[in-house]
């Protein structure tokens, strides 16, 4: 099958398969996969143009509400968080999405692009799951906190939100955060999400789990729900402009077809990963996903010096 848009010929199914199982693996973290994806389609599909932002964005789009769902349903959606991360990706969003476009059109700088974002996501990974504990267990690191320790699964209860400070319980434990840190951070990861076309998700996750000590169980959904917010802007932005910027040789729209495709494989993935959370033992995926997350960056990083 060929899609026109990306000249991407292949079968049918793959894309559908190949994002089930990336939301599968990846969806038990609060991500979408879409930070994975994206290397598939320049790496193994050879889809270099900008329209791959835009379509990377189309699949979390028609992946994501499924999970977000199965959240709210398990009664986890912690909604004054979601919405603080989507006021402040929005904005972002707009200015990544234009960087994209005005600076990043060519396959070798956006792979440093890529090389480099990806790194920093795999480094948070590897820090929590392996050096850590590692520093822990040889005494040169604290141990675990009631954060880091396992959880029971229970349903969020919101004690207060205001333009301060956001506040619930989880587990029998409080956790509070800062507003006003989190929606400028949340400013900054919509300008990289934007450019990158992960919607942001995969950038924040690591900053709410490590610096501002939320239980994964908590972050996941308002993860989810913000990637899909900024991506629906993202597909929205690249669709308005590409008119205007587009070139036979530099599509800038998304290549419909396939990003329905991967969003088919992603929305049951997705759902599926969400319902698996409670049983999937989380240290050990993001440590599979961090070791190959940095592999590929660094192909990425030296590939552009060594070209």
């Amino acid at each position: 099958m060929l899609f026109e848009v990306s000249g991407v010929e292949i079968s049918w199914w793959i894309p559908s398969v190949t994002a089930f199982f990336i939301g599968l693996v990846v969806s038990t973290g609060g991500l979408s996969g879409a930070f994975v994806l994206l290397p598939f389609q320049v790496s193994v599909l050879g889809f270099v143009t900008p329209a791959v932002t835009a379509t990377n964005h189309l699949y979390n789009v028609c992946s994501i509400p499924s999970g977000v769902y199965s959240f709210i349903k398990q009664g986890r959606m912690v909604w004054p968080l979601t919405a603080i991360i989507v006021l402040g990706s929005l904005p972002g969003v707009a200015v990544g999405s234009w960087l994209r476009v005005a600076y990043l059109p060519d396959a070798k700088g956006f792979k440093l692009f890529v090389g480099f974002v990806l790194l920093f996501i795999s480094s948070r990974m590897l820090w929590e799951t392996v050096l850590r504990p590692m520093f822990t267990k040889m005494k040169l690191f604290k141990t675990a906190t009631k954060n880091e320790q396992q959880l029971k699964i229970t349903k969020v209860k919101i004690k207060e939100f205001s333009l301060k400070k956001i506040s619930y319980t989880f587990s029998g434990n409080t956790y509070s955060i800062a507003v006003m840190p989190l929606f400028l951070l949340s400013v900054l990861v919509g300008v990289i999400g934007g450019a990158y076309g992960v919607g942001g998700g995969a950038i924040i996750a690591p900053f709410l789990i490590t610096f501002f000590r939320l239980p994964v169980y908590t972050t996941a959904g308002a993860t989810l729900m913000g990637t899909f917010s900024t991506s629906l802007f993202a597909v929205i932005f690249f669709s308005i402009f590409a008119p205007y910027v587009s070139t036979t040789t530099q599509p800038v729209t998304p290549d419909w077809q396939l990003g329905a495709l991967f969003g088919l494989g992603g929305f049951f993935g997705i759902y599926l990963g969400a319902r698996l959370q409670k049983l999937v033992p989380q240290q050990i995926i993001k440590a599979v996903l961090g070791i190959g997350i940095t592999t590929l960056a660094l192909r990425y990083i030296v590939g552009y010096f060594m070209a």
